[in-house]
């Protein structure tokens, strides 16, 4: 048999007319992207090449003669589209963080093409038998537990995916599948181009009261940039935004830039997403009905831990009702704020940050500004790496020799214990046009065995924080402090898992259990002992003090009505769209607004997420799945008592977190891997002292 390289070259040299380093194997440390290497132009054709790869792989498997087992049936196929997978994972990637216009072009392209191969193997019969088959003497091939769950995994999705249902109704789920591999594509285009689309150019110096310092700065290097030099400009990412909301005195600014940030893709012009979202809601009900559900949340949660839309829906409306009165709280006091002040407007959504920092000042005597210069950038990753080191002994070496895919990023080679070689982290801090907004965790390479040998994880850590000026370095809020801790723990799950199949290692997970590695690491960012470790004043060197670190931790219940309730009202809003059993028919604001108003959402609060720009549900692929966060939520905080009762450094937790959780992937039941690290079911208790719901 000819060798995967002999194979990918014959194919290369007879599908292209030029080299293809997509095609080529990696000759880079630790088989990173060759990024300096691969043009715009090499990725169609590569995309094309690996399809056909795929295809001879997965043709061998339902051709064979033999006796259809576990390794020459469910292994081979885990083997298969090795090739495809990591075209694909390359491009995907780089069009999230360094994307143009040839780029997204491109996607719509590729995304069809993707969009069909997959479909033309999920639905095909012949190897659906053979799978089945295996299922159905599962008993004779004396699988372990691993093995179990990827044959498990492969004979479900083939069902779930229309292995089952006839020709016509086969090319209806094709036809569905491709469409919504467009509409979920453009979404997110849309949201992206919107985003950058917005400045708020400000050239008198008396429409910056009430701004720090470091955000002036900050507005000003973006006007030179854009060559307005003298003036100042904020724009529509995080990090610009919102202190621009937290701070600013002029009312009508907040209301100018609020409005653009919370009516993106909501403006009925080309990026207009609201068509685009009927569309997607619609066709996903339609393929759940085709499938046998009766809508989509059933479909998506079948898989994960909650099982069904009424799993959810329990947890959310336990939070719901204690979360609004806490809101309702909270407003009340906001509102009491602007009266002291002599006005008499009545509090607005583009007033609530202002006035919450002011009572925050007021009651706890804390102001974000006066945490942030302990929060330099470099610092907070020490921290990090200190704290992973401490826990599960393994550390970070940057190397400059490494491939990147941007002059911002940073790599790193990660090392176990002993010096030997784990995988590569990258790290992309800063926000650029090419670059989506939010922050996320990704992979260049899973972890899994291949000939007995491990295959190293290369991962990828990228964010939106606040960018240096040339007169400070990058200081943090809170908040992105809390948002890196959290990334990182999800890379944590990728690097240090241990799995046979890559199918079902790292992160390849349920989506509300995806979310406990990663929100676990937020509880350690403001314990006052890892606060001692790593906060230190940028330009003294000087720790946090004693004082500074009890105003947060006496407001660390502040403004949590605000908090949980805006993720609350979009996790709901997720579940509106996803369980509805017709299709919808009219106006999308129409449909957000009277759901909100009828949840009893108060109308100084909007969900963190409108339905025009919520990219985690129509094109982020949390469909039915933000509520992720919170039963995470209830998890974390739980399982963080553990690391409270035996010291939140303790290696023999952390070891036990490790084995159980983290290096475990996809490999059992998550239920059953919590058990196991924490000796019995999640009590959702702590979450509600956490957040004051009690």
């Amino acid at each position: 048999m000819k060798s995967l390289l002999i194979i990918l070259m014959s194919l290369a040299m007879t599908a292209t007319a030029f080299s293809n380093p997509l095609l080529e194997e990696f000759k880079t440390p630790f088989g990173l992207p060759p990024f300096d290497k691969i043009k715009t132009k090499d990725y169609l054709p590569a995309v094309k090449d690996a399809i056909k790869l795929h295809k001879k792989e997965v043709d061998a498997i339902i051709k064979s003669k033999d006796a259809p087992t576990f390794a020459n049936v469910v292994e081979a196929m885990d083997r298969s589209g090795e090739l495809l997978t990591q075209v694909l994972t390359i491009f995907y990637n780089l069009n999230s963080s360094v994307t143009n216009e040839e780029m997204q072009k491109i996607a719509e392209q590729i995304s069809p093409l993707v969009s069909a191969h997959t479909d033309e193997i999920s639905m095909n019969k012949k190897l659906f038998e053979k799978i089945k088959a295996v299922w159905d003497n599962r008993a004779q091939f004396n699988l372990n537990q691993e093995q179990t769950r990827l044959l498990e995994k492969y004979y479900n999705d083939f069902k779930r995916n229309g292995a089952l249902l006839n020709d016509a109704d086969q090319a209806k789920l094709k036809e569905i599948n491709s469409k919504l591999s467009l509409l979920t594509l453009k979404f997110g285009n849309n949201v992206q181009k919107e985003t950058i689309k917005f400045k708020l150019i400000i050239d008198k110096k008396e429409d910056l009261d009430g701004l720090p310092q470091s955000l002036i700065e900050a507005a000003a290097d973006d006007a030179k940039t854009m060559k307005l030099d003298g003036k100042w400009v904020f724009t529509l990412q995080n990090p610009s935004v919102m202190p621009f909301l937290q701070y600013s005195a002029k009312r009508e600014l907040r209301k100018k830039i609020w409005n653009a940030y919370a009516d993106r893709a909501n403006n009925n012009d080309e990026y207009d997403n609201k068509e685009i979202i009927r569309q997607i809601a619609n066709l996903r009900l339609e393929r759940a009905k085709l499938l046998g559900y009766p809508n989509h949340a059933s479909y998506v949660l079948e898989q994960n831990m909650a099982k069904n839309p009424e799993g959810v829906m329990n947890l959310l409306n336990r939070l719901w009702e204690p979360t609004v009165k806490t809101m309702k709280i909270e407003a009340y006091e906001l509102q009491s704020m602007i009266y002291k002040e002599g006005n008499n407007f009545k509090l607005e959504p583009w007033d609530w940050r202002y006035y919450a920092e002011k009572v925050r000042k007021e009651k706890y005597d804390l102001n974000e500004e006066d945490i942030r210069p302990y929060f330099k950038l470099e610092n907070v990753r020490d921290g990090i790496f200190e704290l992973v080191n401490r826990l599960y002994g393994i550390s970070f070496k940057e190397r400059k020799d490494l491939p990147v895919f941007h002059p911002d990023v940073v790599p790193y080679e990660v090392l176990n214990s002993d010096g030997t070689h784990l995988g590569v982290l990258y790290m992309d801090y800063f926000p650029r046009d090419s670059k989506r907004g939010g922050a996320w965790m990704t992979n260049y390479r899973e972890q899994f065995y291949k000939d007995g040998k491990k295959v190293d994880p290369n991962v990828s850590l990228t964010t939106n924080f606040s960018k240096p000026t040339p007169d400070s370095p990058s200081l943090l809020t809170l908040d992105e402090v809390e948002t890196f801790f959290h990334e990182f723990g999800h890379c944590l799950h990728g690097l240090l898992s241990n799995c046979n199949y890559v199918s079902i290692s790292g992160t390849n997970v349920p989506r509300d259990f995806v979310e406990l590695p990663s929100q676990i690491m937020e509880h350690w960012a403001t314990e006052r002992q890892m606060l001692k470790m790593y906060a230190r004043h940028y330009k003294t060197g000087e720790p946090m003090p004693d004082e500074l670190i009890e105003k947060i931790e006496n407001s660390s219940k502040f403004n949590q009505g605000f908090v949980t309730g805006e993720f609350l009202a979009a996790a709901l809003l997720d579940m509106k769209y996803h369980t509805i059993t017709q299709p919808i028919e009219g106006d999308i604001n129409e449909f957000e607004n009277n759901f909100l108003a009828e949840i009893g959402l108060i109308p100084e609060i909007i969900s963190r997420y409108r339905s025009t720009y919520f990219r985690h549900i129509f094109s982020g692929g949390y469909d039915a799945g933000y509520y992720s966060y919170i039963w995470s939520g209830v998890l974390d905080a739980d399982a963080f008592e553990a690391f409270k009762e035996n010291g939140i450094f303790d290696k023999k937790t952390a070891q036990s977190f490790r084995q159980n959780i983290l290096e475990k992937g996809n490999t059992d039941d998550p239920a059953k891997l919590y058990r196991q690290f924490r000796g019995k079911d999640p009590n959702i208790e702590p979450l509600l002292r956490k957040r004051g719901l009690n």
